[in-house]
């Protein structure tokens, strides 16, 4: 019994010390409680301040941009507004203008042979492409029906002769009875007006038996001068007509040791091309070589189509290297005109006021000047007056530009030759290490 009343003592002392201890922890996290309200007000009120400066700082930093922005814009806009040019360089020394103009290529001497009598071809003896001799035979003809003219002919002028001379004869033999008066002198007279003609007689059939005989010398077909066969439109057996100059001809002869070729010459050029002047001829078979020339003739006329001025130049083909009847494409250096200035055809102004050129005054501002032409070079134009050495003429006046605009010369920039870039040398890994 004293061991049990000593047990129950115990744990009722135990029990106040629990509940002591819980109220201690209620009153801590009463306190807890009370406190953290007032630190939060705190915490909201430092990042209010701070949200709102941060987003003043974003408005005025927009704002600031805006304006910096609309300034720019306005300094752009007006910096456009000022048109940009680029200036030609004028150089007074006159320059070497090339003129291509195409040609044909043809022979110096070119003959189509034609036949001189009807036939038949016989034989013939060369081919395209031969060189042959001035009478050298080409062909020959056989023309029966030119022998029997040549035999029939003959016979009239023997028959002729005959008739002459029993003309003659009975002249002879009457003229002295005329003074014995046993012939009238009316019957001597008709005896010499029949031996006249008698003797007309034999000179006209002399005559038809040479031009028969020459005729006949046209059966042997042969070439008119030194040259080369460049045309054979005929063989055995073809039926051959007298001058068919209509048709084709049998053989053509080109003498191809000088050629000729003709160029149409524009008219503004004409003047600048003299006889003498020396000339240039490429063809497409010989890529990269050129054969001079020389011109030779000129028409001295302009053609009403074309407006152009013939003109003939001669080109040494010596070799055989060109061909007759080749395109080819002929190059005449002419000289510049003295004391003119060379400009792009874009820098001109034609309009209401005549044509002008763009040039540049003080303070860069713009002055038109009135010039002339003196050549007109294709893309390039060669002013006759207008200009001076120290002007700075615009290359492309842009659309409405007036007197006194103000301008801006961009200057062009010559393309820069890329340099290889050096590359530094490869570097270890304990390479410039320091320990």
């Amino acid at each position: 019994m004293p061991e049990h009343d000593a047990n129950n003592g115990h744990e009722a002392s135990r029990i106040p010390d629990t509940a002591k201890s819980l109220d201690t922890a209620r009153t801590a996290e009463v306190t807890s409680s009370e406190r953290k309200p007032g630190r939060s007000r705190v915490g909201l009120g430092i990042f209010g301040v701070v949200a709102i400066a941060g987003a003043a700082a974003l408005v005025y930093t927009g704002i600031s941009a805006r304006q910096k922005s609309a300034v720019e814009l306005q300094q752009w806009t007006e910096a456009q507004a000022i048109p940009s040019v680029t200036l030609v360089t004028l150089n007074a020394k006159p320059g070497v203008v090339s003129l291509n103009l195409p040609g044909r290529l043809q022979a110096n001497d070119s003959a189509p042979i034609y036949a001189r009598v009807s036939g038949y071809v016989k034989d013939w003896k060369v081919d395209i492409g031969a060189s042959v001799k001035a009478g050298q035979t080409l062909a020959e003809i056989e023309a029966p029906d030119q022998d029997q003219q040549l035999l029939q002919a003959k016979a009239d002028l023997a028959n002729a002769r005959s008739a002459e001379v029993l003309a003659d004869v009975t002249l002879k033999r009457e003229r002295p009875l005329l003074e014995s008066q046993t012939v009238a002198q009316q019957e001597i007279d008709q005896r010499v007006a029949d031996l006249a003609s008698k003797q007309a007689a034999v000179n006209s059939g002399e005559a038809n038996v040479e031009r028969l005989e020459v005729l006949s010398a046209y059966k042997t077909v042969a070439a008119p001068f030194d040259g080369l066969i460049t045309a054979r439109n005929t063989d055995i057996g073809s039926l051959i007509s007298a001058g068919s100059s209509a048709g084709r001809a049998m053989f053509v002869v080109s003498d191809v040791h000088t050629l000729r070729v003709y160029i149409n010459v524009p008219q503004n050029y004409a003047p600048d091309v003299k006889l003498g002047s020396q000339a240039t001829v490429s063809v497409p078979e010989y890529p990269g070589r050129s054969f001079p020339a020389t011109v030779v003739a000129s028409a001295r006329s302009v053609d009403i189509t074309s407006g152009t001025t013939q003109m003939q130049l001669s080109v040494d083909n010596a070799k055989g290297e060109l061909m007759p009847g080749a395109y080819a494409n002929v190059k005449v250096d002419l000289a510049g005109v003295a004391g003119t200035f060379r400009i792009p055809v874009s820098a001109l102004i034609f309009d209401e006021r005549g044509l002008r050129v763009a040039t540049v005054a003080q303070d860069n501002r713009v002055a038109f000047k009135t010039v002339t032409i003196a050549r007109d070079l294709g893309n390039e134009i060669e002013l006759g007056s207008g200009v001076a050495a120290d002007d700075q003429v615009i290359a492309t006046p842009p659309d409405g530009l007036a007197e006194g605009d103000e301008i801006h010369i961009v200057k062009l920039q010559q393309p820069k030759q890329a340099t290889p870039k050096v590359q530094p040398p490869a570097v270890g890994k304990n390479d410039g290490a320091t320990s």
